[in-house]
Parts: C-alpha cells; sequence; structure tokens
C-alpha cells in the first residue's frame, strides 16, 4: 500500500498535469463502495476545475473550485493511470476526464480502491504535522498499552504511517517494534519522534530524485531494514521478521521496552 512519501509524490506529480483543469465527466465502473449515488458525485464536480490535490493521511483529495472534495483511497492494490481520450486500463473503479481530453483512471485488480466525496475530516494529527509534536507523542504514547509498531500504524493515532515505514522508523529509533507504548522512556519518544520526520522526509526526497514522475506503486528501493531483498541493517545486524497482519522487519539493535 502506497504511503506519505509515496502519496505526497504521487499528489505533486498529479498537480503538474492536471491542476486548474476543468472535470468534464466522473465515471464510476465499480460501485460497490461508492456512498453517494453517482448522479449526486457527477453534479458536484462536473463542470467544476481542479484547485489543489493533496495527501491527507493515506488518501489523495482532488479539491474543485466550488469546495466539494473526491477523496481517493487507493488500498492495498489501487494504482493510478493518467491517459489521453480514451482509458484503456483493466480493472478500474472510476475514471476522471478533463477539458481537453487528458484524464485520470483509478484501478484495482481487487476492487477495493475507492472514492469519496466530501469525506469526513480526519481527527488523528498527521505524521509530518506540527500538531504531532515530542509533547503530543510522549503524551499520548503514556495512554497505549499496545505495541508500537501497532501505535504506529493506526490511522486512528497518526496519519500516514504505514507498516513498512514504521519498521524504519522503529529501527532508526532503536526501538523494538513489540515494544509496549507505555514503557517507553522520555529519551526514546524524544529518538522516534525525530525518527517518523528524518525516515518520511529522506524517503520522499529519494523518490522524487529518483523517480520524478511516478504516480503508481511503491517505491520501497531505500528501505533500511523492511525488504526481503536485505539481510543487514545499515549497522550491520541481521535483519530477522515476523509475519502477523503484514511482515515486521527488525534487529537486535532495537531496544524492547515491556
Amino acid at each position: 500500500m502506497p504511503e506519505l512519501p509515496d502519496l505526497n509524490v504521487f499528489s505533486h506529480n498529479l498537480e503538474k498535469v492536471l491542476l486548474h483543469k476543468q472535470l468534464e465527466q466522473i465515471t464510476v465502473v465499480v460501485k460497490k463502495k461508492l456512498r453517494t449515488p453517482e448522479e449526486a458525485l457527477k453534479a458536484a464536480l462536473e463542470g467544476q476545475r481542479l484547485e489543489s490535490i493533496h495527501r491527507v493521511g493515506k488518501e489523495l483529495h482532488f479539491t474543485f473550485k466550488n469546495g466539494h472534495v473526491l477523496g481517493m483511497h487507493l488500498m492495498l492494490h489501487g494504482k493510478l493511470y493518467l491517459f489521453d481520450e480514451k482509458n484503456e486500463q483493466k480493472h478500474t473503479i472510476c475514471t476522471l476526464l478533463f477539458k481537453g481530453g487528458k484524464g485520470l483512471a483509478l484501478t484495482d485488480y481487487q476492487g477495493q480502491a475507492n472514492i469519496t466525496l466530501d469525506p469526513a475530516e480526519k481527527e488523528a494529527p498527521d505524521a509530518l504535522s506540527r500538531e504531532m509534536s515530542e509533547g503530543w507523542l510522549k503524551e499520548t504514547l503514556a495512554k497505549k498499552r499496545t505495541a508500537i509498531k501497532k501505535f504506529l500504524t493506526d490511522q486512528h493515532n497518526i496519519l500516514g504511517i504505514g507498516n513498512a515505514y514504521a519498521d524504519d522508523i522503529l529501527w532508526e529509533a532503536r526501538i523494538s517494534p513489540f515494544s509496549v507504548s507505555n514503557k517507553i522512556p522520555a529519551t526514546a519518544v524524544k529518538a522516534l519522534h525525530k525518527a517518523i520526520h528524518k525516515v518520511l522526509t529522506t524517503a520522499e526526497k529519494n523518490i522524487r530524485e529518483h523517480h520524478p514522475d511516478i504516480i503508481n506503486g511503491e517505491v520501497r528501493d531505500y528501505m533500511l531494514v523492511h525488504s526481503h531483498k536485505l539481510t543487514e541493517s545499515p549497522g550491520g545486524a541481521a535483519i530477522q521478521h515476523v509475519s502477523a497482519g503484514g511482515k515486521t522487519y527488525y534487529t537486535d539493535e532495537q531496544a524492547e521496552y515491556k
């Protein structure tokens, strides 16, 4: 599933092509997850100019001139494709056709990717927001008895972090993913807060530099520990992994607090 660094780059690259274009037609092919009648969706968005595309958590939000927002969640296997005049992608969920013939298709062979008209505002702070301060993190973790990796990937706690980057963040902070959240000492929480920003911003920089036009997929070429291709961490320790709700990669360099 694309995470915060991927989606930030996707939104930037989509804006380069689609920003300020007028939406002529939105077509929903797979309607099983559509909560708004397609007629209402069309009435809200067709004929409107696209004012911005930005990431909110693990979603992309397309904001139009009249204030309506189209939320798009790629889920595990969703992909985005630009097209001219006619979409020829298989497994299409929906298409957006803009004036002039440029279009965008959302696909997913599992049919789980979905769109939402005017998605509800998220309550949790974004992983790179000012609200997600060291003080907030320390205060919030003190109330949680869940494993720290589960805390980081729960979008009700922090927005934007998924399975892959949670592993790299925890390695960077030298905290075991199995640590109990409220047992992590203040010095380690400080390291965790710093690691969140460092790992995510570095990943985004690498993706922008090496995949400048990317709008789909996951770039995992620069992971620190979360990769089946790696055997050792940057520190030289053997990388271990367990499979439980998605693979967790870690090393003995990480302290477990329990």
